[in-house]
């Protein structure tokens, strides 16, 4: 099996899991449906930053680390999710809705500070744009 392979079955796992992560079963059954050993699935699943082997929330909030994101305020919008979530990168709200994640780079530098929910990229962040748009998420809008 080729990686890529791999890597859009683990893709298809972990967005088929209501708790959005491959867990140890999953693994296993990806090991054993490809023909793989669990340590190279488990493996990959553990090496990209895409993937989780815990629990997360529905929704992924990854916020850009950057040089670029850092000199243009990002910090200021981590700061005003940490607030606005009751959570700290890592973390899980505890309604099951959002897990904060960084990224060492969204690739977004020219529209500093960025983040991404889900699939869905944010740039030209300011700290009161924050609270609408998780408004929207949790309303469904987005």
């Amino acid at each position: 099996m080729k990686e890529k392979s791999l890597i859009d079955l683990l893709h298809d796992v972990q967005e088929s899991n209501p708790k959005n992560y491959v867990s140890k079963d999953l693994a296993k059954k990806v090991a054993e449906t490809s023909n793989l050993s669990l340590s190279k699935v488990y493996g990959v699943a553990t090496f990209y930053t895409m993937f989780s082997v815990t629990q997360r929330g529905k929704h992924i909030i990854r916020v850009c680390r950057s040089l670029s994101c850092h000199l243009a305020n990002g910090e200021s919008i981590l700061n005003k999710l940490k607030e606005v979530l009751g959570i700290d990168i890592g973390e899980t709200t505890s309604d099951g809705e959002f897990t904060l994640e960084e990224s060492s780079c969204l690739g977004m530098c020219s529209i500093a500070p960025s983040m991404m929910i889900d699939d869905v990229p944010f740039g030209n962040l300011k700290e009161e744009d924050i609270e609408g748009i998780i408004k929207k998420f949790k309303e469904g809008a987005l």
